[in-house]
Order: structure tokens, then C-alpha cells, then sequence
């Protein structure tokens, strides 16, 4: 019996390379990967859609899209809450308020014809240093992707966009 069990112990012994070489060889996309959970596919909203997300509703997130980004700035609801002082700029795209600083009905737009070089340059900053950097994107405005007869705009390049990969979302 003694032999028996050194014998079973030199078999184990001699097949653990075999093994370890085995998994070592195996196909990556067989083994599980502990990693972060996925980003939220991209979503495309139209108006009525994003004006849902207004802050209103206690119980939904709270949109607002600059430059045809929609960003979730619901952790920021000071701000963007219901009776909050910037509530006036979500549930649409405020792109021309954003770059005027201004919450004027009339700027609460995405059309930014007729802006200037500096109000340009602000709204490039501030989507870049705070809502880019700030909050997480959730999806693009329809008409950023789409023209207004629903053919494809030609200008939208998916690999451009900030968190859009054609991999994932198509």
C-alpha cells in the first residue's frame, strides 16, 4: 500500500506541469476577468426623450447635453436639482448658454451660430474641464448623429466622439 500512495503522488507530481502548460496555453476568452462594470451602452436621445430628465422627478437621473454630449450631472444635484440655481440648463441641449454663461431662455440651445471666438473658447473649456471631466456620458442628442430628416449626419465620426467606441455600441 506504501508503494501504492508514493506512486500517486509522484503521477500528481509529474502531471502539475501538464496542467500548469495546459492553462497556460488556454484561450484567453475562456477565463473569467475580474475588471470594472461596464460603462452603460451609449444612448441617442431626441429632445422629448432628454427633456424627461429635468430634475423634477426625485426618482430619475438629471441629463443635460453640451455640444450633442449628454452627461449624467444627477451627482451634482445641488446644482442641476429641482429649484437648483442651473436647473434652467437640463433636460436639453444648452450648448449657447453653456458658452455665454447665460440662462436665458433664448440661449438655452444647441444652435451656436453667431457666437464669438471667447464664448467659444469657454464652452470648449468648461465641456472639457468640467463636464468631460466631471460626469460620466450617458449618450449624444439626435441631432448629432442624425440630420433633421433622419438620414445620417456625414460630419459625426464615432471614433471622434469621447466615450463612444464602435465595438461596444454597434
Amino acid at each position: 500500500m506504501a508503494g501504492g500512495g508514493g506512486f500517486s503522488l509522484a503521477l500528481a507530481l509529474l502531471c502539475l506541469p501538464l496542467l500548469g502548460f495546459q492553462e497556460a496555453h488556454a484561450e484567453p476568452e475562456l477565463r473569467f476577468k475580474a475588471s470594472s462594470p461596464r460603462q452603460r451602452p451609449v444612448r441617442l436621445f431626441t429632445e422629448e426623450e432628454l427633456g424627461r430628465y429635468d430634475g423634477r422627478q426625485e426618482d430619475e437621473p438629471i441629463y443635460i447635453a453640451v455640444k450633442g454630449v449628454v452627461f449624467d450631472v444627477t451627482s451634482g444635484k445641488e446644482f442641476y436639482g429641482k429649484g437648483a440655481p442651473y436647473n434652467a440648463l437640463v433636460g436639453k441641449d444648452s450648448t449657447r448658454g453653456i458658452a455665454k454663461m447665460s440662462l436665458n431662455p433664448e440661449d438655452l440651445t444647441h444652435d451656436t451660430a453667431g457666437l464669438t471666438e471667447e464664448e467659444l473658447k469657454s464652452l470648449d473649456e468648461t465641456f472639457n474641464n468640467v463636464y468631460k471631466a466631471k460626469y460620466p456620458i450617458v449618450g449624444y442628442t439626435a441631432g448629432r448623429i442624425l440630420n433633421k430628416d433622419g438620414s445620417p449626419n456625414p460630419n459625426f465620426k464615432p471614433e471622434d466622439q469621447p466615450h463612444f467606441t464602435i465595438k461596444d455600441e454597434f
